[in-house]
């Protein structure tokens, strides 16, 4: 049994650009097939009208819809076109999602709201192309390191296992806070656990610095420091990260959960042990 996934990305979230790698490693697990899509970055409600009908005309068992702010205008258009479709489909988005969320919930929507999952936020002219890179890669190593994209891996597999076993697609309902995403790493360390939970919290707080920065101050004097420190924040939490996991490599107890063959979610700890 193949599960057929439809990904569609609208606008910057650290999760977007490897969502499909975190479900298919080495694209050649036998038992999903994904179709990624994307609206561009504008996040407008036209360009969603032209994308999510696309993805609904294929095949699919379940779509997965990855968005910033799953409030604004343009998500929530997806999420009424999704709403009305005859396919299950589930929401990612970041922490204003969590202001939507019953209305997800009402909408028969599952949802994954990633808590720490910052935007890079600068007033136009001050946001250089390098930097932005720069920020989310930063961005994607807290996610990864802390534990969050194992929560988001183990989430959607559990829904592929209900397509694999005929069964009705369990559609979840899950905020991925400081705690749910660092249990998912499974440190043994507690110093490299502490530092991991530090991590997250800074990426977490990240969007709030930057809301101020980009929206709330207006003197430039003012808020070009305060977006600058966002950016230190997220700096500052990628090297926490990397040391949670650096810890864990001395130790040797690195949690790796890798997909078999078969696509079957494999376990291991040691580097040099066979994961099983």
């Amino acid at each position: 049994m193949v599960a057929k996934i439809g990904v569609l990305k609208c606008g910057n979230l650290g999760t977007s650009p490897v969502i499909d790698l975190v479900l298919d490693e080495r694209a050649d697990r036998p038992n999903v097939e994904i179709r990624v899509m994307g609206s561009g970055t504008k996040m407008n409600p036209e360009d969603i009208e032209f994308v999510v009908p696309k993805m609904l005309e294929l095949d699919r068992d379940f779509v997965i819809f990855i968005s910033p702010n799953p409030g604004a205008p343009g998500p929530a258009r997806a999420r009424e076109l999704l709403s009305e479709a005859d396919v299950p489909a589930m929401i990612v988005g970041d922490a204003p999602g969590l202001r939507v969320k019953d209305e997800i919930e009402e909408q028969g929507l599952g949802y994954i709201i990633v808590k720490a999952d910052s935007m890079i936020g600068a007033r136009r002219e001050f946001l250089d192309p390098t930097e932005m890179a720069a920020f989310n890669a930063d961005l994607m190593k807290v996610l990864a390191l802390t534990g969050a994209y194992r929560v988001v891996h183990n989430t959607i597999d559990a829904m592929i296992a209900d397509v694999e076993a005929g069964k009705e697609i369990e559609l979840p309902q899950l905020v991925i806070t400081r705690d749910v995403a660092v249990e998912a790493a499974d440190f043994k360390n507690p110093y490299a656990k502490a530092k991991a939970m530090a991590a997250y919290e800074i990426a977490t707080k990240v969007a709030d610095i930057d809301v101020e920065g980009c929206f709330m101050v207006q003197d430039p004097e003012k808020y070009i420091p305060i977006v600058a420190s966002a950016h230190e924040m997220m700096s500052t939490a990628a090297k926490l990260a990397e040391e949670a996991r650096e810890i864990e490599k001395s130790n040797d107890t690195v949690k790796r959960t890798p997909h078999g063959k078969e696509g079957e979610t494999l376990s291991k700890e040691k580097l040099l042990e066979k994961p099983s």
